[in-house]
């Protein structure tokens, strides 16, 4: 790691495990190999100083084009309606071969990289310089509505979940990709969805708000004892998008003592919604200023969504972090605050969430 990337960035959000396994059964490429393609590898992360992770689990329906792959929405808006529910036994068989390949990395990497389970485990890993990769769910759909699999997952590594991704689950519905639009766009939280809350606060899997819908975050917010955490959204006042908070969930999260992990995603920092890679720098800077104007600088952090989303070229890859913390500096941000943003507040809050 280079003087300039001294400082550690812990990231709420990726989907380099997804992007891997696809890319191993094309053309073999590891994480361990540096490669022009994605976001993440070994060596790029070094480059950056990125530190670790929430690593997140995400079942792609066969049918499904990804994000990253759909055409550029047009510049007058667009809406897509929300895909329809995975089959559970698919699910599950799908997001353990993916959570396997995280296993396997582990396994390879000669102590380089660690699963971590505990807050000991995450402060150890950014002290010493490994590694650190959270196991994370995208999306509940692999989880039975009896909830065993929950117990097991968690006992595997599972320590964040994500009730949804944007399509229905048996616990709730996501929000749509709507610009221009708002989260408010289905029902709540099902009785399933309630019960798998109060198991996920007795165990210590934090809870990811991120694509759930409006009534499901409030329904959230009633029900949980830990801090409300959305890994990967922005500010709805500066581009509304159905995927971003608006200020009255932004004021739940800060009374929780939660936080919220900057999108990269330009189509979710932009005030007109569209995906120009042409995208400033300037634009996240304005979005970060923006919640921690309303958050406070305790109760933000990064959470790209690499490998899952289209990033400012500015930015490029994870190679490219320091440039943003350089844009952060520049915008008047010190030692301390981007310490905070970097790495410190997910400290923090897993600190409150995980058991001790």
């Amino acid at each position: 790691m280079t003087a300039a990337n001294t400082l550690p960035i812990f990231d709420g959000h990726n989907d380099t495990l997804l992007s891997l396994y696809e890319r191993e059964r094309g053309d073999g490429v590891t994480f361990f190999d540096r490669s022009e393609k994605g976001h993440i590898d070994l060596p790029r992360a070094r480059e950056g100083g990125f530190a670790g992770g929430f690593f997140a689990v995400f079942v792609p329906d066969p049918a499904e084009e990804r994000l990253t792959d759909r055409p550029d929405p047009p510049a007058s808006g667009y809406e897509l309606p929300l895909p329809p529910a995975l089959d559970s036994a698919y699910a599950q068989r799908i997001a353990i071969s993916i959570a396997a390949s995280l296993f396997r990395i582990e396994a390879a990497s000669n102590g380089q990289v660690m699963v971590v389970r505990t807050h000991s485990e995450l402060e150890a890993c950014l002290r010493d310089g490994v590694l650190a990769a959270i196991l994370h769910f995208e999306g509940a759909e692999p989880i039975d509505q009896g909830l065993d699999a929950l117990e097991i997952f968690y006992r595997a590594g599972l320590r964040s979940l994500g009730l949804v991704w944007s399509r229905p689950t048996v616990f709730a519905q996501g929000v749509p990709f709507k610009f221009p639009g708002t989260p408010d766009t289905g029902p709540g939280l099902t009785d399933a969805g309630r019960a798998l809350v109060r198991a996920c606060n007795r165990l210590g899997i934090m809870i990811d708000l991120s694509h759930l819908n409006e009534q499901g975050f409030w329904d959230v917010a009633a029900l949980s004892d830990a801090p409300l955490v959305a890994t990967h959204s922005n500010a709805h006042a500066l581009c509304p998008s159905t995927r971003n908070l608006t200020d009255k969930q932004l004021d739940a999260i800060k009374e929780s003592d939660g936080m919220v992990g900057l999108n990269f995603h330009v189509g979710f920092l932009r005030g007109d919604g569209g995906r120009d890679a042409n995208t400033p720098l300037d634009v996240m800077v304005r979005q970060v200023d923006y919640l921690v104007a309303h958050l406070g600088i305790d109760r933000v952090g990064l959470g790209s969504d690499f490998d899952g989303a289209k990033m400012p070229q500015e930015l490029g890859d994870v190679a490219g972090l320091p440039k943003l913390v350089a844009a952060l500096r520049a915008a008047g941000y010190d030692d301390v605050a981007l310490r905070k943003i970097a790495y410190e507040n997910w400290l923090r809050v897993l600190g409150k969430t995980w058991p001790a």
